[in-house]
C-alpha cells in the first residue's frame, strides 16, 4: 500500500465542539501542507439520528409527526455538511469526502472507521462531568473504547469571563 494516504475521519454534528474539532484538524493536519503534498485523506461524517428515536414508536399521531421530524433531521444534516464544506474550502482543503449516515453516532463512527480503514478518528468533547456523561452517554468516550484506530478527542479552550 505504498503511497496510500492515511484516512482521518472527523465526526461532526451541529455542536460548537464538533465544529471546533474539525477546525482544529484542518489547522493542524491539513493547512501546514500544500494541497498536493497532504499526507492524509479527510472524511467528514455526520451521524443523522433515526427519526423514530426522537418520537418513539407508539402513541397517537406518531405516524403524522414522523415525516416532519425526518425532514428536520435531513435539514440539520444538510446544514452541518454545508458548514463543514465551507470550513474546508476556507482552508483550501478541497480533497475530502462528506457523508451522512443514519444511526446512533457512537455505532456509526466506529463502523465508518472500519469501512474506511481510518487511522484516526477525531471528535469534539462537550466537556461533560462524570454524572452527565453517565446519564447522556459520551460519544467520544464510547469511541475511545470501541473504535479500532487512534481516537483524538479535541477539547475547546476554556473561555475566560
Amino acid at each position: 500500500m505504498a503511497g496510500e494516504k492515511s484516512v482521518f475521519l472527523v465526526g461532526i454534528d451541529e455542536s460548537k465542539e464538533s465544529v471546533y474539532a474539525l477546525q482544529w484538524t484542518l489547522d493542524h493536519f491539513f493547512a501546514p501542507f500544500p494541497p498536493e503534498a497532504r499526507p492524509y485523506k479527510l472524511i467528514i461524517l455526520h451521524a443523522k439520528p433515526v427519526a423514530t428515536s426522537y418520537i418513539g414508536l407508539a402513541g397517537p399521531g406518531a405516524a403524522d409527526v414522523l415525516p416532519i421530524v425526518e425532514h428536520d433531521l435531513k435539514a440539520i444534516a444538510s446544514r452541518v455538511l454545508d458548514k463543514a464544506k465551507e470550513m474546508c474550502h476556507s482552508k483550501s482543503v478541497l480533497d475530502f469526502t462528506a457523508e451522512v449516515v443514519e444511526g446512533d453516532a457512537r455505532s456509526v463512527l466506529c463502523e465508518m472507521v472500519e469501512k474506511h480503514h481510518a487511522s484516526m478518528l477525531i471528535v469534539g468533547s462537550h466537556g461533560y462531568g462524570a454524572i452527565k456523561r453517565t446519564v447522556l452517554g459520551s460519544v467520544s468516550d464510547y469511541c475511545a473504547h470501541h473504535a479500532h484506530c487512534t481516537v483524538m478527542i479535541v477539547k475547546m479552550p476554556k473561555t475566560k469571563h
